[in-house]
C-alpha cells in the first residue's frame, strides 16, 4: 500500500510538525483539530518553521510554498474517508486519545491504517478503541519534529506484519531513522530520559538554581541542552503525564513526579508554549 494522503489530528506542537513532515515529503495533508483558530495557529508555525528552514538554506522558497499549500485543515472528520493513513496526535490523555481514535475509526476506510503519536501510552490499550486493530500502531516522533531523526515504531499485540512494514517504509520515505520499540510504558527514549528530567527537578528543589543543573549536564556530560530547558521545550504538563503513565505501568516508585513539577503545572507554568517553566521566555 503507498501512502499519498495523510491525515494529523491535532495541530499543537507536534500534529504540526509532523504534518509539516509530511507535506513536505510530498504526501497531501488534511490537519484536523476542535476549531478554526487552533488550526490558524498550527498552519502560522508550520510558516514560521518553514521560514527558519529558508533562512538556514535548507528549503527554497518555492519548496516552503509548495509545502504549505499541500496542507489543507478541517474541523471535520468525515473527511478521513479519502485518507489513507491517520495520525492521532493529541494530548498525552488515556480517554481523549480513546475518545479521538473512536472518532477515526467511524469515519475512514476499513484500509485506512491509524497511528497515535503517543509516547508512553500502551499501544495494545488504544488499539482497542477500533475496530480491526491489526491496522493500529505507535509512530513516535520527537520534538521538532521537521528536524529530530527519530522515529520509535511500537506495535500492540493486534499489529500486523504489514501495518509495520508500511509505517517504517513510511518513516523512512521522511527521510528518518525506525527504531523498533517494545510496547512498554516510555518505550525507549522516554523511560530514560523523563526519570532524568524529573531527577534535576528534585535537584532543583533543593537548591534552586536552574541555570547550574542545565550547564552542569551540558559541560559535564555534553548533552546539547540541559534537562530542565528540555523540560520546558517538551511541556512540563507532558512530562508529568509520561512520568504517571511509566509510574502506573510499572508499579515502581522510581517514577514518582517531582513535587515542584507538580505544582508548576498546577500553576500553568508549562514552559515554552506557556511563556513561562522553569525559564521565563519572551
Amino acid at each position: 500500500m503507498t501512502l499519498h494522503r495523510i491525515a494529523v489530528i491535532g495541530a499543537g506542537t507536534m500534529g504540526s510538525g509532523i504534518a509539516q513532515t509530511c507535506a513536505a515529503a510530498g504526501h497531501t495533508l488534511l490537519l484536523i483539530d476542535i476549531n478554526e483558530q487552533v488550526l490558524s495557529r498550527g498552519l502560522q508555525t508550520v510558516q514560521k518553521n518553514l521560514d527558519r528552514q529558508v533562512e538556514k538554506g535548507t528549503f527554497t522558497h518555492a519548496q516552503a510554498s509548495e509545502t504549505l499549500q499541500r496542507i489543507h485543515t478541517s474541523t471535520h472528520y468525515t473527511n478521513l474517508n479519502g485518507m489513507d493513513m491517520v495520525i492521532e496526535a493529541a494530548t498525552e490523555d488515556l480517554a481523549l486519545k480513546r475518545k479521538i481514535l473512536q472518532q477515526i475509526d467511524a469515519h475512514a476506510r476499513l484500509d485506512c491504517l491509524i497511528a497515535s503519536n503517543t509516547s508512553s501510552l500502551s499501544i495494545t490499550e488504544l488499539a482497542a478503541s477500533i475496530k480491526h486493530p491489526e491496522r493500529f500502531m505507535g509512530i513516535h516522533f520527537f520534538n521538532p519534529v521537521p528536524i529530530m531523526g527519530l522515529v520509535e515504531l511500537i506495535r500492540g499485540l493486534q499489529t500486523s506484519d504489514t501495518t509495520c512494514f508500511i509505517a517504517q517504509a513510511l518513516v523512512e520515505q521522511l527521510g528518518k531513522t525506525a527504531i523498533h520499540s517494545q510496547n512498554r510504558p516510555g518505550f525507549i527514549v522516554n523511560r530514560i530520559l523523563i526519570p532524568m528530567i524529573n531527577e534535576a527537578i528534585f535537584v532543583l528543589q533543593e537548591n534552586g538554581d536552574a541555570q547550574a543543573i542545565d550547564a552542569s549536564m551540558r559541560l559535564g556530560c555534553n548533552q546539547p541542552i540541559g534537562p530542565l530547558a528540555l523540560a520546558d521545550l517538551i511541556g512540563l504538563d507532558t512530562v508529568l503525564a509520561i512520568l504517571e503513565s511509566l509510574q502506573t505501568g510499572f508499579g515502581d516508585p522510581k517514577y514518582r513526579a517531582a513535587p515542584l513539577l507538580r505544582e508548576f503545572v498546577a500553576a500553568g507554568f508549562l514552559g515554552k508554549k506557556s511563556g513561562r517553566g522553569f525559564y521565563v521566555y519572551g
